[in-house]
């Protein structure tokens, strides 16, 4: 129960914090792109099976990949794609304390 409190604490505090202390005046819309980031989690719908409470995310599943991870990083460059960039990596954060408590 703890590893589910950080895993999705991680998952909306993060990009919540990031949101309030960095984007002040449009801190909600910064929190709502940076979300978006949550959509990534439809590359499971492609394992089988779907869900394994032991199985590590990153590496496994496509947009878990280390090249995938790397375009995310990449999207932090441009303030076009900076803030879907930090929700991306922020979920990539929260999968990889995960597999660390696993």
């Amino acid at each position: 129960m703890l590893q589910s409190f950080i895993h999705y604490g991680i998952h909306f505090g993060l990009p919540l914090v990031i949101a309030i202390l960095c984007y002040k005046t449009y801190w909600l819309k910064a929190y709502g792109i940076m979300m978006l980031g949550m959509l990534i989690d439809l590359d499971h719908l492609l394992a089988s099976p779907i869900f394994e409470a032991n199985r590590c995310s990153i590496n496994f599943h496509p947009l878990h990949s280390y090249y995938a991870i790397a375009i995310y990083v990449l999207l932090l460059l441009s303030k076009k794609t900076r803030f879907i960039g930090l929700g991306l990596v922020a979920h990539i954060i929260a999968d990889t304390v995960d597999c660390w408590l696993m």
